[in-house]
């Protein structure tokens, strides 16, 4: 396993995270096709045993049991001081107001709420989920800056923005010397790459970490484009993200066969070497439902794709409407 600092912090992380949105309760949430707590301990501790420190989870995963499956799981395979947690806020967590967004109020409750779910005292990398239009970003920013120094928060971070909002949050930041965000989580693969026009460049000057999610898309560069899975079957959000650009995604998909039947590896190997090779991200959240997911994407580390591969994973592409 490789390690790396994520961003200009002084945090080191493995070069993959572990995404815990496929564990938790099935029954809860809207993660149906989710492992259980005794499906999802394996993949955890084989996670930790090839060098993975870094784990992804959020407080609405599952209803909040992803939280709790990943933080009895490195109780018991791991030290804290080991493993880097990172876990987010957004989404709400019960009916009623002060439920959503990115309020004082809400960021105070919630925290509190992750910390008994994960059974530790502080979360090394806390992030906004969402961009909240109904809370001044000065507000959002100072309770986060005031969670660092209670001790609760190590590092703050955010997900799925556009670029002009996380510019003005950092610049709320800097301007009254409260904590920078020294993340990015967003959406990067070979089938959405909007990012590259602002969000990335933005990043590389401040010097903030991109960990992207759905590096895979889903699954969809990892097979045939028609077959079908547990998750592809059920997973409602993910179909919806690709049915405008199905006929263009499918060819990129089809280039992604072609590369890996070259090599004689699996296509994951391929997607994820393409996105390790961008020199903004730090470490692509990886799901995983299986030992022989995690194996894939650690053999993607040494896989070095050249000029012409890269060149040829990318044309086929057409511009995205934004997500």
């Amino acid at each position: 396993m490789e390690y790396v600092k994520l961003g200009r912090s002084g945090l080191d992380v493995s070069r993959l995270s572990l995404g815990t949105m496929s564990f938790g309760v099935p029954e809860r949430g809207n993660t149906p096709w989710s492992l259980n707590e005794e499906q999802s301990r394996p993949i955890i501790k084989k996670a930790l045993e090839l060098g993975i420190n870094f784990f992804s989870t959020a407080n609405m995963y599952s209803d909040g049991t992803s939280e709790e499956i990943l933080g009895r799981a490195l109780k018991d395979f791991s030290r804290r001081d080991e493993v880097v947690i990172a876990t987010k806020i957004f989404v709400p967590m019960r009916k009623g107001p002060n439920a959503l967004g990115l309020s004082r109020k809400a960021i105070m409750t919630e925290v509190d709420n992750s910390l008994r779910r994960l059974g530790t005292d502080y979360v090394d990398l806390y992030q906004i989920h969402r961009w909240d239009p109904s809370t001044p970003i000065e507000e959002t920013v100072e309770a986060l800056h005031d969670l660092v120094k209670a001790g609760k928060v190590r590092y703050i971070g955010a997900s799925s923005m556009l670029a002009w909002q996380f510019a003005k949050a950092q610049h709320v930041a800097e301007r009254n010397g409260w904590t920078r965000f020294v993340s990015m989580e967003n959406r990067l693969n070979l089938l959405y790459r909007e990012e590259e026009r602002e969000m990335l460049p933005l990043c590389r000057d401040e010097g903030v970490g991109i960990t992207p999610y759905l590096p895979l898309a889903a699954g969809r560069l990892t097979r045939d484009w028609n077959e079908q899975t547990a998750r592809s079957e059920k997973d409602q959000v993910a179909k919806v993200l690709f049915v405008k650009t199905e006929e263009a995604d499918r060819k990129v998909a089809e280039r992604v066969a072609e590369v890996a039947t070259d090599r004689g590896i699996p296509r994951a190997q391929v997607a994820l070497a393409w996105l390790l090779q961008k020199e903004e991200v730090t470490a692509p959240i990886i799901g995983s439902t299986k030992i022989s997911h995690l194996e894939d994407a650690l053999s993607a580390l040494s896989v070095k794709l050249t000029a012409e591969e890269i060149m040829s994973l990318e044309e086929l592409y057409i511009p995205h409407p934004l997500v």
